[in-house]
C-alpha cells in the first residue's frame, strides 16, 4: 500500500536549490479533467505513471499522450506543459540528474510493464523520510535498468516551429477528424499547397499526410482510453469503415484498439 506521506508534492524548484541527497522522490495523485500546467522544467528527471486516464505533454520537440498503463519519462531540465484529458490517477517519481545520466536526453512514452509497474509501488510505498535508505535505492536502481531497457512507443506527434504552421497543426491535432483538403489548409496558413507541405515536412520531419496519419492514431487512443466504441471513433475520425481504422491501428501498434488495454 502506497505511504499517504508519499501523497504530497515534493517541493521542486526549477534549479537545484532546496534540493533533497534521495536518488528519487516519489508521489502519488490525483488530478481533474481539464487541469493544465503551463511549461516549465524541473532539475530532476521526471518519469509519469499514469494509472488511469490520460494526459497529453508538450515540450519543443513535440506533443505527447500517455494513456492508462503507459508512463512518459521527461530529462532534466525538459520545458513541458501538461494538460490532463481526464480524470487523472498517476504516481511520479522525480530523479537526481547524475542517477539517470545515461538514460535517454529526449521524451519518450514507454509501457509500463508489470514489473516496473511493481517497482514503482514497492518505491512509493517506502515512507519518504526513508526514500534515501539503502533499500529504496536498490529498488531505485532496479527500476533504472527497467527504463534503460524500455523502448519508446508510438504515441509522439511533432509540431513544427512557425507560428502559421503551428497554429493549423494543433487545431488539426485537436481535431484530426474533420475534412480539410491540404488546399485548405494551406490557405489557412497563408502558403501555397506545394510550399505548405514543403514547410510542414522541413519542420516535422513527416509529410503532412503521414502527421495527420499520426494525429488520428493518438486521438484514437485518447478516446479508446475513455471507453468510446471503435466504430464510433473510426467514425469520428473519417475512415470509411471500423475494419479499415482496425487495420491501419494494428499497423501502427502491433494490436487491434479492442485489445490495446489489455495486460
Amino acid at each position: 500500500m502506497i505511504d499517504p506521506e508519499n501523497l504530497s508534492m515534493p517541493k521542486l524548484s526549477t534549479d537545484n536549490r532546496g534540493d533533497t541527497p534521495e536518488l528519487a522522490i516519489g508521489q502519488a495523485g490525483v488530478e481533474p479533467a481539464g487541469k493544465v500546467y503551463e511549461t516549465h522544467t524541473h532539475v530532476r528527471a521526471q518519469l509519469f505513471h499514469i494509472f488511469s486516464g490520460s494526459l497529453r505533454l508538450e515540450t519543443e520537440q513535440g506533443c505527447f499522450v500517455v494513456p492508462p498503463e503507459r508512463a512518459i519519462w521527461v530529462p532534466s531540465n525538459v520545458p513541458h506543459a501538461v494538460t490532463y484529458l481526464q480524470p487523472t490517477a498517476l504516481r511520479y517519481l522525480f530523479f537526481r540528474p547524475d542517477a539517470v545520466n545515461d538514460l535517454p536526453e529526449e521524451t519518450a512514452v514507454i509501457t509500463a510493464t508489470p514489473l516496473l509497474r511493481e517497482l514503482i509501488q514497492a518505491f512509493l510505498g517506502i515512507p519518504r523520510s526513508e526514500a534515501g535508505s539503502a533499500p529504496a535505492e536498490r529498488i531505485i536502481h532496479v527500476l533504472l535498468d527497467q527504463l534503460r531497457s524500455s523502448p519508446a512507443i508510438p504515441l509522439y506527434l511533432p509540431m513544427p516551429r512557425s507560428p502559421r504552421l503551428l497554429d493549423v497543426a494543433r487545431q488539426l491535432r485537436d481535431d484530426p477528424g474533420r475534412e480539410m483538403p491540404v488546399a485548405v489548409t494551406a490557405k489557412q496558413a497563408a502558403m501555397s499547397p506545394r510550399t505548405f507541405q514543403r514547410h510542414f515536412q522541413d519542420e516535422t520531419g513527416m509529410t503532412f499526410r503521414s502527421w495527420l496519419r499520426q494525429a488520428k492514431l493518438m486521438k484514437a487512443v485518447e478516446w479508446l482510453a475513455t471507453g468510446q466504441p471503435v466504430g464510433d471513433i473510426a467514425h469520428s475520425l473519417g475512415y470509411s469503415g471500423p475494419s479499415a481504422f482496425i487495420a491501419t491501428f494494428h499497423e501502427a501498434f502491433g494490436t487491434s484498439p479492442s485489445r490495446y488495454f489489455v495486460g
